[in-house]
């Protein structure tokens, strides 16, 4: 079959639940953040609903008039507490080594506070060519657009609409809240199992090779 191999791409990767399972580590923040404050959390449950920002998982056990103070007391215990139990998730260094092997770039944007981002990339030797957090869903685009990326990798339908919204191809993954038909129905262009599909299929991206796009899909 003809193909058409394709400019080295830009590929912009979400990070909880696309690279990293953060939820030990979250549930271990939340517990904290819960014990500081004497507010209860359910962490078991905060964390099979990660992707949107910070606040608004806050808004479900705080008042309005205490969320930023709060927010700010659980960025600055998140080091200490979600960093080392935080993992890669499998196929998530193969992936982004995948994209440096096609000559591309590969960048992460996140709506979780960059620094904090940053600790958890540097932890587990995971080094994209840019780190941009603190935005969601169609506020990805903004970064996406500014890095012309030409494909986002993301377990949220959340991540779907920002990859839209900036005219880059929305490569999902079953790997978080979002289940494969959820991922379907908002728009992805492909969904994948998780990431350990990700290099067959991006060799295939790279190629034009529409064949080797539906053999790689989950």
């Amino acid at each position: 079959m003809a193909s058409t191999t394709r400019p080295a791409p830009t590929v912009g990767f979400d990070l909880d639940m696309t690279l990293i399972d953060s939820r030990p580590g979250i549930r271990a923040c939340y517990l904290e953040l819960s014990a500081r404050t004497g507010t209860y959390v359910d962490a078991d449950l905060a964390v099979t609903r990660l992707g949107p920002p910070l606040a608004e998982e806050l808004a479900n056990w705080f008042p309005a008039g205490e969320i930023e103070a709060v927010a700010d007391l659980y960025r600055e215990i998140y080091p200490a507490y979600a960093i080392e139990p935080t993992l890669a998730l499998t196929g998530a260094r193969e992936a982004v080594a995948a994209v440096r092997e096609a000559g591309g770039r590969a960048i992460v944007v996140t709506a979780k506070y960059e620094p904090n981002a940053k600790l958890h990339l540097a932890h587990l030797g995971i080094e994209p060519d840019a780190v941009i957090g603190g935005l969601w869903a169609e506020q990805k685009a903004v970064a996406l657009r500014e890095h012309d990326a030409d494909v986002y990798v993301g377990d949220h339908v959340g991540d779907v609409r920002g990859a839209r919204a900036a005219g880059a191809l929305s490569v999902a993954v079953a790997s978080g809240p979002c289940d494969a038909d959820e991922l379907r129905a908002a728009g992805a262009d492909v969904v994948l199992a998780d990431l350990t599909r990700f290099p067959a299929w991006l060799a295939a991206y790279c190629e034009g090779d529409t064949e080797g796009l539906d053999a790689a899909r989950a």
